[in-house]
């Protein structure tokens, strides 16, 4: 389905198809197939922190000949450690258009102890918490008998009549995979074509007439590395695409074209402006002068105004509601929302077009076209000549179409003219009436994402440290910064600033705190708080030490420098930049200050500079980072660059008491 409602700097992942089941179901004397006991045969020799390893991951597709596709599934497993009973937990979903034939599951204990779970015993669930209605269901199973040395296995079957006729094989896991297969049978007249993802090709073997296996063997893990991109960005996958004969019924995908004709045939008629739509663009605007504040206009309306409801039933998953419905109803999906907002442009004569898009960076591959790839809406608008592109950064150039403004309107925390992190710098596909076109969406700026901090503090003679602070957070800054200060009531929202002050102070205190435009997305968000802190000099006879780095540190840890599969991965490109100004005690001078440095690399850079001037020391720090992904084989250089950082910024400066 298509109506995914983004969360905000989630970096979370999850494995498909395991879910927390609501009960255990009953032991019965098992029936245990040979597939199963031919893989529980199979040696292990994982150890250390190795959950389980999966012995048989197998996908069977046999196409019928009027488009019927009966799938499969066969998994088995050995659990090493308490942590790999969660494969235990096996959730498969089914709708209107797809059909449980069969479930089964079995455990094999590691005395030879055999148990079976039948269908009867699956417990139906279904609806998240921003979903009204949804035709999308899970069986769920929780196979008893799992425990470390356990070999646990399943078997389902699904028929189903899908609208897209394409095939996705996960065969990568974060457990090693010792054998993975997926065998295809076609009717008479039908061809195939595949693309792999994140793995070079496997040719098939032929098994039979117009029959196919492709097979695996000792896949390895997806492990877990420090600021790795998000799992399905990673994970090795086939995509094989069935060509049926005339009649067949089904949409099949030679390219990112055919899907965007596909989605434009499906959503179009939905984005009809009617009178009613047409009034109300007309209220939102009509006391505004500039065509750019009647656009952000019906961008707010659809971004706050229009609740997010998903209702998914059949092709509402991935078509949206009629434009007045949405409006007449008040709320909606993302392609709902992005629908509503089309409609009401076409009314002030701005043109826009549907982007397909991941919520996650990277998952979408560009040489594989597939409807499944896909799991948000977004909207591209064509900016017309009188609108200013300044101060809209969220723009991708087009050859012919020229200007287009890239927003989301579900994201209720980003304004227009910015895109979320893990949007930019991602693949979509831009529909249009032709059909569709594969797209980079827009990488913001550095200056885009900044941070700027201001500290007017006084050392007492004790060594308390104790002063103002005033940050000013902008585009993403202001997004990550105004979604946890939401998640707060009232006076708790003080803990978010007592838990950044902790991280570098020890005895201190929060004294007052102050939060300004916190509901101006198109501004920055404005921080102001008063602390102290305790003991933060070290005295050492006539000596006093203290850091001139009061608050914020840039030299985060360095990243593990052993062998490194994946990229590493910052939220966006950035800038911060600290001044701390602090009126040093009466009676003392700076001995010894931290030496100017400056620090670059490929992918960032770093300035520091401690004066003294009178009583007052003044530190200044300025970091930027360029890129939003740094190669793998570049760790090395970035991780030289975040030591010296780090080193920098633990610097001290000495003061000594002055001579009588």
């Amino acid at each position: 389905m298509w109506c995914c409602k983004p969360v905000q700097w989630s970096r979370s992942r999850s494995i498909p198809g395991l879910v927390l089941a609501a009960g255990c179901a009953a032991m019965a004397p098992a029936a245990v197939p040979d597939w199963l006991r031919e893989a529980a045969r199979l040696p292990v020799k994982e150890t250390g922190t190795v959950a389980a390893v999966v012995l048989l991951d197998e996908q069977a597709t046999h196409v019928r000949d009027a488009g019927e596709i009966r799938t499969t599934y066969r998994r088995a497993v050995r659990i090493l450690r308490p942590e790999g009973m969660n494969e235990a937990r096996v959730a498969v979903q089914f709708d209107s258009e797809t059909r449980i034939a069969s479930l089964k599951a079995w455990s094999i204990s590691p005395q030879g102890r055999e148990i079976e779970t039948k269908e009867k015993d699956a417990v139906e669930t279904g609806l998240s918490a921003d979903t009204l209605y949804s035709d999308t269901r899970s069986k769920i199973l929780l196979i008893p008998g799992a425990e470390p040395g356990a070999t646990i296995g399943y078997e389902y079957e699904q028929r189903r009549r899908p609208m897209i006729l394409q095939d996705l094989w996960w065969f990568q896991e974060d457990v090693p995979v010792r054998r993975a297969r997926f065998s295809l049978k076609l009717p008479a007249g039908w061809e195939f074509g595949s693309n792999w993802v994140n793995h070079g090709p496997v040719e098939p073997r032929l098994a039979g007439e117009r029959h196919w296996v492709w097979e695996m063997d000792n896949i390895a893990a997806i492990e877990d590395e420090p600021l790795m991109p998000p799992w399905r960005a990673v994970a090795g996958r086939l995509a094989v695409n069935y060509y049926p004969t005339e009649g067949a019924g089904g949409i099949s995908l030679r390219s990112w074209n055919d899907l965007g004709r596909w989605y434009h045939e499906l959503a179009a008629p939905r984005r009809q402006l009617t009178p009613e739509i047409r009034a109300k663009t007309a209220e939102l605007t009509a006391s505004l002068a500039t065509p750019e504040a009647k656009l952000k206009a019906v961008a707010r309306f659809a971004q706050r105004d229009i609740r997010y409801v998903a209702i998914a039933i059949g092709i509402g998953g991935v078509q949206p509601h009629a434009a007045q419905e949405i409006l007449g109803a008040r709320y909606g999906d993302c392609k709902d929302k992005v629908t509503l907002m089309a409609a009401m442009l076409s009314g002030m004569g701005i043109e826009s077009h549907y982007v397909l898009v991941n919520s996650s960076r990277g998952v979408v591959a560009p040489a594989a076209p597939s409807q499944a790839a896909f799991d948000h809406v977004i909207i591209a608008v064509r900016l017309p000549k009188d609108i200013p592109t300044s101060g809209l950064p969220a723009l991708y150039q087009h050859p012919s179409l020229g200007s287009l403004l890239m927003f989301d309107p579900t994201d209720e925390m980003t304004p227009l003219g910015s895109l979320r992190p893990a949007l930019q710098a991602s693949h979509g596909l831009l529909v249009r009436d032709a059909g569709g076109e594969m797209i980079l969406l827009p990488q913001l700026s550095p200056e885009s994402t900044r941070l700027v901090r201001s500290a007017k503090l006084t050392l007492s003679p004790a060594g308390t440290l104790f002063g103002d602070v005033s940050e000013q957070h902008h585009g993403s800054y202001a997004v990550e910064r105004r979604s946890t200060l939401r998640r707060e009531a009232g006076l708790d929202r003080s803990k978010v600033l007592e838990r950044f002050l902790g991280s570098f102070l020890g005895n201190f205190t929060l004294e007052s705190a102050g939060v300004e435009n916190m509901d101006a997305l198109e501004g920055s968000l404005g921080l102001h708080y008063r602390f102290s802190a305790a003991n933060y000099a070290r005295t050492a006879g006539d000596l006093v030490l203290i850091r001139p780095r009061v608050l914020g540190s840039k030299g985060m840890s360095v990243i593990d420098n052993r062998e490194r599969r994946y990229p590493i991965e910052f939220e966006v490109p950035s800038q911060h930049e600290d001044v701390f100004e602090i009126n040093l005690p009466a009676g003392y001078e700076a001995d010894e200050l931290p030496p100017p440095m400056e620090a670059s690399c490929a992918f960032a850079s770093y300035r520091s500079r401690t004066d003294v001037k009178g009583s007052v020391l003044t530190y200044q720090r300025s970091f930027e980072v360029r890129v939003s992904q740094v190669p793998a084989d570049k760790l090395g250089e970035l991780n030289e660059f975040l030591r010296r950082v780090g080193a920098d910024e633990r610097k001290q400066a000495v003061l000594r008491k002055k001579a009588p």
